[in-house]
């Protein structure tokens, strides 16, 4: 009589290869979430300077202080961006927003 269904070697591959594939999967979905998160950032830098340059040049180049700007909804009308990685947007001295390190 012959049975029907796999052999315990046959099982045991199959699970080497699925732990191969997730051994160099797993690394490569985690490193992209870290660059997705970094290149969320800076869009975001990237929109609150050009948000600062047009407030600048819509009040005569005054720049306002980063809490001015991000509560005025002429500017950012659905809030204010977040930083994925949680940490608060800085204003330097020259009127340049960066990041917070991360």
């Amino acid at each position: 009589m012959k049975r029907k269904g796999f052999t315990l070697i046959e099982l045991l591959i199959v699970i080497l290869i699925l732990g191969a594939l997730a051994a160099i999967a797993i690394p490569r979905i985690t490193t992209s979430a870290g660059t997705a998160k970094t290149n969320a950032c800076m869009t975001n830098v990237d929109l609150l300077n050009s948000q600062m340059e047009l407030y600048a040049a819509d009040h005569s180049g005054v720049y306002p202080e980063l809490g001015t700007l991000t509560s005025d909804p002429n500017y950012f009308p659905d809030g204010a961006p977040a930083c994925p990685f949680g940490t608060a947007y800085q204003m330097g001295a020259n009127h340049r927003i960066t990041p917070h390190s991360h």
